[in-house]
């Protein structure tokens, strides 16, 4: 049984006890105590680069929200994901995220303030390899060769075997413990 009582809930439980907990909360911002809590030594003013940062549209970035920041702030579901910029505005950029629901993934796109979005290093080992790649092909090329799958990455493989040298063979045993030889030490 559930009683109203001013702006207090009372909840009456099985046996009679009044509960007087407020209710769960359902709000934007629930449960995120330690999702959007500062990190270590990053509590405070927020640096001039943050807002001195320039994106373009197709940069990506991650949103990592700044809780000190109430403005611009994306929802809770969007915080450490990576997503693409789309618009450019005078405080915020538009980011297009993709977003799983049920057994589709939907894009979606919002604007976020850049306090809480910083641009992603997911494309950085793509880009050099890919510098790497076009590199060794104007090589070969002023070789007068051709190379395809020298580019392509390769698993590693197992290790090299080797054989193991010097080595005598020993069988150790087990020592019977017995309580009456040992004795017990006090």
């Amino acid at each position: 049984e559930v009683r109203a009582h001013g702006n207090r809930v009372h909840a009456q439980t099985s046996t009679g006890h009044v509960n007087d907990a407020m209710p769960a909360g359902h709000g934007s911002r629930a449960r995120t105590r330690d999702t959007f809590s500062r990190g270590f030594r990053q509590k405070g003013v927020i640096p001039v680069s943050t807002y001195l940062r320039t994106f373009k549209i197709g940069d990506y970035v991650d949103i990592k929200v700044n809780s000190a920041v109430h403005k611009g702030m994306p929802f809770k579901y969007y915080h450490g994901k990576t997503g693409v910029v789309w618009n450019v505005t005078k405080r915020a950029v538009g980011v297009e995220v993709n977003k799983l629901v049920g057994n589709r993934i939907i894009k979606k796109r919002f604007h976020a303030r850049i306090e809480h979005v910083q641009l992603s290093r997911c494309r950085e080992e793509f880009l050099k390899r890919r510098a790497s790649n076009d590199l060794k092909k104007a090589e070969a090329k002023q070789r007068g060769e051709k190379i395809k799958d020298a580019l392509k990455r390769q698993p590693k493989g197992p290790r090299e075997g080797f054989m193991v040298k010097n080595v005598k063979m020993e069988t150790i045993t087990a020592i019977p413990y017995d309580i009456v030889k040992e004795g017990i030490q006090t």
